[in-house]
């Protein structure tokens, strides 16, 4: 049986991705060696660094004052990251708070400076995007997580002129559709959704932001030491950054960001507008701030919505199980699910629905 990845992260993949990972991890290019024992500064890897850079540069379309670094620790480590190199002692920066993983953002920041929130979604229990936003005058930056992974909200309206420079965190739904990345200052995301596997984190940071903290910085939270050494700064995650690279690859062969960015639409309308001509599902989110990565939605009958889940899975469609945070259900749309997937997932929830009326 053929299975159906809507997982939320660790996600699908496109299985020539795979298929060209796993020849590699016997034989890369050629060399008699597996991609887990070469050298990171050797021939057969430094290539592999300089073009997921610059394909990164490409599809972003960014400017020179914008570096691209391939790094450790996921989002997670940026949560701390960017307020070490950006957020000076005693002084603020504006966050929003929209869901899970931005009030895991804000924590560690307060670590390092004062927080001010710009907007909250808390009072509504993270159904929408806080609006109008107060931004402290004072801020350093303003940071937005743009698609809420858990929550299922997105930003489709970016907050580019906000005062101050604009920080956000992508990691669910980078490259998934077309943004002016030049109008960010520092852009992080971890790549197990959108770019490949688990184990490295983009980071795109306009290197004007950077050298104006007064406080010591480790070096290995220093941005600019990973822009001097070309994200190798230490011993990169090897197979990681090349999984990435395939899937760069393939997101160019299938026309780019614009491309995925039509393909990804189709996909949210499709099962959107299905879920909404049912009576049986609820649809919690606002429906202008409704995530086009991760659809969330209700069965008011938990005893059904176990069903459901279940007959799914036994399905082949997998992965459709709310976090366990929230509960309810959620539908991953990343760049590698097909549209042929989303409707077989759609043709489901028709027969669930009309066996259950």
């Amino acid at each position: 049986m053929k299975l159906h990845n809507f997982n939320a992260g660790p996600s699908a993949l496109p299985a020539e991705v795979i298929d060209q990972a796993a020849q590699a991890l016997h034989n890369f290019n050629n060399s008699g060696l597996s991609l887990l024992e070469i050298g990171h500064r050797t021939p057969l890897f430094v290539p592999v660094m300089e073009e997921a850079r610059q394909l990164v540069r490409e599809l972003m379309q960014l400017d020179a004052d914008h570096e691209v670094l391939l790094l450790h620790g996921g989002a997670t480590l940026q949560f701390l990251q960017v307020p070490m190199n950006l957020l000076d002692q005693g002084a603020v920066a504006s966050y929003t708070e929209t869901g899970t993983w931005s009030q895991k953002a804000i924590k560690e920041a307060a670590l390092l400076g004062k927080v001010s929130l710009a907007g909250s979604g808390e009072e509504n229990n993270f159904t929408a995007i806080p609006s109008p936003l107060y931004i402290d005058p004072q801020s350093a930056y303003l940071h937005i997580t743009t698609n809420e992974t858990i929550a299922g909200t997105q930003w489709h309206t970016i907050p580019y002129n906000s005062g101050c420079p604009l920080v956000a965190d992508m990691s669910s739904d980078i490259l998934s559709r077309s943004l002016d990345f030049n109008r960010f200052d520092l852009i992080y995301a971890g790549a197990q959704k959108n770019m490949g596997a688990a184990g490295v984190c983009l980071v795109v940071v306009n290197k004007k932001c950077l050298g104006k903290v007064t406080r010591t910085i480790p070096s290995f939270l220093d941005y600019r030491l990973h822009i001097k050494e070309g994200s190798m700064l230490n011993t990169p995650p090897v197979f990681a950054v090349y999984v990435l690279l395939l899937t760069l690859r393939w997101l160019k062969a299938k026309g780019g960001v614009h491309a995925i960015e039509k393909i990804n639409t189709q996909k949210a309308t499709l099962l959107y507008s299905t879920l909404e001509s049912i009576p049986l599902f609820r649809l919690p989110i606002q429906k202008k701030d409704r995530s086009m990565m991760n659809a969330v939605f209700l069965l008011d009958d938990p005893m059904l919505q176990k069903e459901f889940i279940d007959a799914a899975t036994a399905e082949g469609l997998v992965g459709i199980e709310g976090h366990r945070s929230v509960g309810g259900c959620r539908v991953s749309l990343y760049n590698a699910i097909p549209l042929s997937s989303v409707e077989i997932l759609v043709d489901f929830i028709k027969e669930f629905a009309r066996k259950k009326s």
